[in-house]
């Protein structure tokens, strides 16, 4: 059955007027905020300052790790678009993890909505206070002296420390010998201690050890200097020019989010991340405010999983 030019259009403007007036009305009742890492971590404490800032909103927090994130990740996907569910997300699961898994329970690009971006959050490679390393150049050169003979440990096969690695390696023309962990405090507590000599892991993970003296910073992999870190300095002003590798996060709920609850969501989230308190919270954790519009989220998915896909191949990580 053919429907008139008429009827379409009527049909158009209803649905738009009960879309917007949903939006007005919205939201109603308090809000599922899924964060896919444990409580207390880096992802945790953003969301929570963040959502903390929304006036007029009410956010519940529900903590659901598991599998590098794609379980909190896959409830949202899967959960109904009524602007009622919404995740944090983050590079590793939604531009790493679908090169990286055989089977995502998702797809990031057809099974949620980009609401907004948060923040990004740089690495920093490290060593202990005793170190004979005190610049980037130190470890290539004897790395290029003796190959495979300088360790470096990360957390986790597949994370951004970990392609961050490969794509230093193969950028400098070395080849380091790699110590992946479960988690990232041993970790630190390795390179501390000197059972391992190199560590790369996020600014918030390590800084408090380095302001203590405990850890040496050797360079930062984002292209900027980091505010609580100055005299660092990049990994692209190392002699490495353009590496960069951040992990970012971001807001995003289900396919088919109604466009007046997108909208509304990201003019608040922006708002709140123009906050001056909010921005020296997340400096303290060594993270930078992105925000922006959801498209602008949506491009970055589409290039980091671009991005990323050829780095993960070249790694030989693979979880089935």
């Amino acid at each position: 059955m053919q429907i008139s030019r008429r009827a379409a259009l009527a049909l158009a403007a209803a649905s738009l007027a009960t879309s917007t007036a949903f939006a007005q009305s919205w939201p109603a009742r308090p809000i599922r905020m899924i964060v896919p890492f444990p409580a207390g971590g880096g992802t945790d404490i953003l969301t929570r300052e963040v959502t903390g800032k929304l006036k007029g909103y009410d956010f519940v927090i529900d903590n659901k790790p598991g599998a590098g994130g794609n379980l909190g990740v896959d409830a949202a996907a899967k959960s109904a678009a009524d602007g009622y569910t919404f995740v944090m997300g983050q590079t590793s699961n939604l531009a790493i993890n679908p090169t990286l898994y055989s089977h995502l329970p998702y797809d990031p690009l057809k099974d949620l909505t980009p609401v907004s971006l948060v923040a990004s959050s740089p690495l920093v490679i490290v060593v202990g206070a005793t170190s004979p390393f005190h610049t980037l150049a130190d470890v290539v050169k004897e790395a290029k002296a003796h190959p495979g003979s300088v360790n470096i440990a990360y957390s986790g096969n597949g994370t951004v420390a970990h392609l961050a690695t490969v794509s230093f390696e193969k950028l400098a023309g070395v080849q380091l010998t790699r110590v992946p962990y479960k988690g990232a405090a041993q970790g630190a507590v390795d390179v501390i201690s000197g059972a391992v000599q190199l560590y790369i892991s996020s600014v918030p993970t390590l800084i408090g050890h380095i302001r203590t003296g405990k850890m040496r910073a050797l360079a930062v992999t984002s292209l900027q200097r980091v505010g609580d870190l100055p005299q660092v300095p990049t990994v692209s002003e190392s002699g490495y020019k353009g590496f960069e590798a951040v992990t970012w996060f971001g807001i995003l709920g289900p396919a088919n989010l109604p466009k007046p609850v997108v909208a509304k969501l990201n003019a608040d989230i922006n708002a709140a991340l123009k906050d001056p308190e909010l921005k020296k919270k997340f400096e303290a954790q060594g993270a930078d405010v992105l925000g922006g519009s959801a498209e602008r989220f949506s491009t970055l998915m589409h290039e980091d999983l671009a991005r990323w896909a050829p780095i993960v191949k070249e790694s030989g990580a693979k979880v089935d």
